[in-house]
């Protein structure tokens, strides 16, 4: 069964993220259940996310960048109440914000996909990522 495609290819936020995803050494992009998700080798963003209020009741976010946080973060993140713990990835570790908020801090969405790509890439992409850095 094949997911409707529930994002707009020419999306300025999703423009943005994609900037900052496939910057990342490795990172292609590829369409799962319908949204974009970013991967080296293992997913560590996804754009668009749902969040479950009570069994049967979800909100949707279409902006939402769905990521995994350093646990050093973690409890930060909670705390924070511009995140929200996504369905389907929550359990997991995962954690979203609505990047769709006009007070959106890029500088901040670049620092959380490069947490979350240091989560899953392999050694040597995030050894690349370093070498890059001064």
């Amino acid at each position: 069964m094949t997911h409707p495609v529930m994002f707009d290819d020419a999306d300025p936020i999703l423009g943005r993220l994609r900037d900052i995803c496939l910057g990342l050494p490795g990172a292609e992009e590829r369409v799962s259940h319908g949204r974009p998700t970013f991967r080296a080798g293992k997913i560590f963003a996804v754009y668009g996310a749902s969040e479950k209020l009570r069994p049967g009741d979800h909100r949707q976010v279409p902006s939402g960048l769905i990521f995994q946080p350093d646990p050093v973060d973690l409890p930060a993140i909670d705390e924070d109440d511009r995140f929200f713990v996504p369905a389907y990835y929550g359990p997991y570790g995962g954690r979203a914000i609505d990047l769709a908020d006009p007070a959106t801090d890029w500088a901040e969405v670049a620092e959380l996909v490069d947490a979350s790509y240091r989560q899953v890439a392999p050694k040597r992409l995030v050894a690349e990522l370093d070498a890059r850095d001064p």
